[in-house]
């Protein structure tokens, strides 16, 4: 039994690759498995196994507590760590051979709260990984592909799991877009000279002092090209997920 965290951006692609992505493992004669940690979700993309939204929802924390929007999407967050064991009850109950774990739209709630390090630690004992996700639409762009490698950088060293980087939405961008990024993520010497070319200034020296602070750390990650339309690229996912969290490689920057 395994787990697998879907972080990224919001408007990444958290929900649809978690639907998506399980039904493509079902196919493959998988015991999967969707876990819903959103409790603000008004409608999912997938029927989630496990729904935290049996013990919390964003409206009801408004209504209890007073709050606005913002307020009660952290204060649920925090809520959901309360339910800790009876979320790994459902779990255990059902067994599977991976849990794929949709987490809150808003990714700071999740990423950067107590909660969320709670949880990642204590919901089962089972392996677990973390699949980052860089929205293509949004990571074409030199500048926003570094502005990734930052969050997906934070994310790792909040939690410290062995983490996988899945590219989205190939299917909305040109190939050849696809490839640069490709690039970007294995070959530091091309996001630099990406970035010569498309910004100046002050923002240029920060962008490349960020990616030269990486790269003097040793670490490096592969990007792995996916479309949760078309399922490309999971099986390249899924062999990378059995990867290190069988064998606890660790693929972050």
């Amino acid at each position: 039994m395994r787990m697998a965290f879907v972080v990224g951006m919001a408007g990444s692609g958290k929900s649809l690759l978690t639907g998506s992505f399980v039904e493509w493992l079902r196919q493959q004669d998988q015991d999967a498995v969707a876990v819903n940690l959103d409790p603000g979700a008004l409608s999912l993309p997938y029927e989630p196994d496990v729904d935290v939204r049996a013990y919390v929802t964003v409206e009801e924390v408004m209504e209890k507590y007073g709050l606005g929007p913002n307020g009660a999407i952290i204060a649920a967050a925090d809520i959901i760590a309360t339910y800790v064991k009876e979320l790994e009850a459902e779990l255990d109950a059902l067994a599977p051979d991976l849990a794929i774990v949709d987490t809150p739209g808003q990714m700071e709630v999740f990423a950067f709260r107590p909660s969320g390090l709670f949880i990642v630690e204590n919901l089962t004992s089972w392996p677990k990984a973390i699949i980052y996700l860089f929205d293509a639409c949004f990571s074409r762009e030199p500048s926003n592909f570094v502005a990734n490698i930052f969050l997906a950088s934070a994310v790792y060293h909040r939690f410290f799991v062995p983490q996988v980087h899945a590219l989205t939405k190939c299917d909305l961008v040109e190939s050849s877009d696809v490839k640069r990024m490709v690039e970007w993520s294995s070959k530091p010497r091309a996001l630099l000279d990406a970035l010569e070319t498309s910004l100046r200034g002050d923002r240029r020296l920060m962008a490349r002092d960020f990616v030269r602070a990486v790269c003097r750390t040793g670490a490096s990650f592969p990007l792995i090209p996916v479309s949760s339309t078309t399922c490309q690229g999971f099986l390249n996912l899924n062999m990378a997920l059995e990867r290190v969290i069988a064998g606890g490689d660790r693929y972050t920057f």
